[in-house]
């Protein structure tokens, strides 16, 4: 589970509101994020293990564009901070004597402080990762339709990524530590640094995403009208997929992490009451306790259930795919040629319209927002098919007309 409070748990002394959540059911807690991690990584290995890439002349090119090296670098972050979430529940609950230690202000043993911060900040550097890099993808779906992205913008993408959670992160971190732990003891204004640096991605994705996702929805359309002059029934279908995964992913996003919003609302409320244990107070603790073990469930598996939206249940298939799961985009770019090639053949000379190149650029540009998807692949292949056959058919007349 991913949040800020994990940072404030290892000051000295707590603010109410912390101290209500972290002490409440500590062992269930942390054997749920325990259970809930281990389970996102089985089920994640299952996803990526029976997955093969088709071989031969269809076969893709050794170079995954920008939108899929985005992707990768997301679920490393998620994976990474899933293991942490891990590490840091089976310490509390196979090393009690050693948690004890945490907070404790004036004790020698340096390493149960050390491991309870740096295990809070590794949480969330590559939670905070992770959200940048997905803000990073719907940038470059748009972009990638706009035809102002390629591979080229991926060091972009991780200038950015890597480089504001690594600053939002150590800037956090040293409005809450320095310059030392035990400034945690001076009050709550200082820790709200930390609660922002740590929010600020989170709430960047969940609010500029789906405005990105909608202008590349609607540029979509665009597109797939500008290709032919018209708005196909296999182009519509095509539309409705991309839009479909943008919609599950934003669910995804919304369904793992509102919790901690509200969680984090409630807990705030709660410290500016004079005092939180009064009995009017009662459903808001009850509901404070409540999303945190919430908390606990879905945000370790925010990985797999991403996995999910963009390319469904792939997992224990042990190589037996249906043979549409290998089934390329057709490249325009080869139609074009061949057109081009048998206009300039002397039998050939009543050759009437030449296949657009410029399709090359939008097939690219379709199948990086549709990649992993089978319906997509057979709407963009049959669509495809069906042009190229127009532009042949324009470029080969029947003898009739001779």
């Amino acid at each position: 589970m991913a949040s800020p409070r994990l940072g404030t748990f290892c000051c000295p002394t707590r603010d109410a509101a912390t101290q209500l959540v972290l002490s409440f059911q500590p062992r269930a807690f942390h054997a749920l994020c325990l259970g809930s991690g281990a389970l996102r990584l089985v089920l994640g290995l299952l996803q990526m293990l029976p997955r093969r890439r088709p071989a031969g002349p269809g076969a893709p090119s050794t170079s995954p564009p920008a939108s899929a090296r985005i992707l990768r670098a997301a679920a490393a972050c998620d994976g990474l901070g899933c293991l942490g979430i891990i590490l840091r529940s089976a310490v509390w609950l196979g090393f009690p004597d050693f948690v004890e230690n945490i907070s404790d202000g004036n004790g020698t043993d340096i390493w149960p402080a050390a491991f309870c911060v740096g295990s809070a900040m590794w949480i969330q550097l590559l939670y905070s990762a992770c959200f940048w890099w997905l803000f990073c993808y719907a940038v470059d779906a748009y972009l990638v339709i706009r035809r102002s992205a390629g591979l080229s913008t991926i060091v972009l993408y991780h200038i950015m990524a890597w480089g504001l959670a690594l600053l939002l992160c150590a800037e956090g971190a040293v409005m809450l530590y320095y310059p030392s732990v035990s400034r945690c003891e001076r009050g709550l204004d200082h820790a709200i640094p930390h609660y922002i640096t740590t929010y600020l991605p989170l709430l960047l994705v969940l609010v500029a995403n789906p405005v990105l996702f909608q202008k590349t929805v609607t540029a979509v359309a665009s597109l797939l009208k500008g290709r032919q002059g018209i708005y196909t029934e296999n182009e519509r279908r095509m539309g409705a997929v991309i839009k479909i995964r943008f919609f599950k992913i934003m669910l995804v996003l919304i369904a793992c992490w509102l919790s901690n919003i509200i969680n984090e609302s409630l807990l705030f409320y709660l410290e500016m009451q004079p005092d939180i244990n009064a009995g009017s107070l009662k459903r808001v603790r009850d509901a404070a306790k409540t999303t945190w073990f919430i908390m606990g469930i879905l945000n370790p598996a925010q990985g797999f259930l991403l996995s999910l939206a963009f390319y469904g249940w792939t997992g224990c298939r042990m190589g037996l795919q249906s043979p549409k799961m290998v089934i390329q985009w057709e490249s325009m770019t080869t139609s074009a040629a061949e057109v081009v090639g048998s206009c300039v053949r002397p039998e050939n000379l009543t050759c009437r319209k030449v296949a657009p190149v410029g399709g090359h650029t939008s097939d690219e540009a379709l199948s990086m927002l549709s990649e992993g998807s089978d319906a997509s692949t057979i709407e963009i292949r049959t669509a495809s098919g069906s042009r190229k056959e127009n532009d042949v058919d324009m470029a080969h007349p029947t003898q009739g007309h001779l």
